[in-house]
Formats: structure tokens, sequence, C-alpha cells
């Protein structure tokens, strides 16, 4: 059974960072695509960003794009998400999720995603 545990959250100031971390445990995540989404309140759950497991193909969201960096290491079966230049406007609750047919294009669509983690606050005050 696949599982997926974030941690690293918390309450920063506008313009610091953060580094969040998502272990995975269950199965192997090789052909995996595996994807962080945030979901602040009375908004819907947005893509952020996602990486392939194998291969290492990144994407981001525009609004994130230069400030966040997703990378993986497959000895820890950990996905990391560094978010550096933080605003107000990032705080949501972050959520690390997999997806197991990885098909092509679809890495930012909740739908394409099988497992989910819990989810993880971040609070960026300004």
């Amino acid at each position: 059974q696949v599982q997926l545990v974030e941690s690293g959250g918390g309450l920063v100031q506008a313009g610091g960072f953060l580094r969040l971390s998502c272990q995975a445990s269950g199965r192997t995540f090789s052909g995996y695509v595996m994807g962080w989404f945030r979901q602040a309140p009375g908004k819907e759950r947005e893509f952020v960003a996602a990486i392939r497991w194998s291969g290492g193909s990144t994407y981001y969201a525009d609004s994130v794009e230069g400030r966040f960096t997703i990378s993986r290491d497959s000895a820890k079966s950990t996905v990391y998400l560094q978010m550096n230049t933080l605003r107000p406007e990032d705080t949501a609750v972050y959520y690390c999720a997999a997806d197991s047919r990885s098909f092509s294009g679809t890495y930012s669509y909740t739908g394409a995603y099988d497992y989910w983690g819990q989810g993880t606050q971040v609070t960026v005050s300004s």
C-alpha cells in the first residue's frame, strides 16, 4: 500500500524559505510522476510542481517558477520541494501526490494522481 507522508511545513515571514519533504513508501516509484499541490482556504487545489521519478524531468506552475525547486532522492524514496522567496499568497496546505500512470501532459491535473498525502500547512506572514 502506497503511503505518502509530508513534513516541513510551518510559519515563515515573507521572503523566507522552507523545504517540504514527502516520504514515499509501499512500492518502487520508478515510472511514477510525483507532484506537489496546494490548497488555500476557500480555493480549489492547484498544481505547484511535479517530477518524473525516472529521468528527473520537472514541471512548475507559473506562479512558483524560479522560486520553488522540486527534487527527489531515490535512495531515500523522498521528494522535496524547496520553496524560496515565499510570499503571503503561498499560504496553503501543501499535498504530495503520486501518479502511477504518468501519461504525458497530465502532471498538473489532480485527477491524474492515484495517491495523496495528508498535507502540511505552510503559512507565510507579511
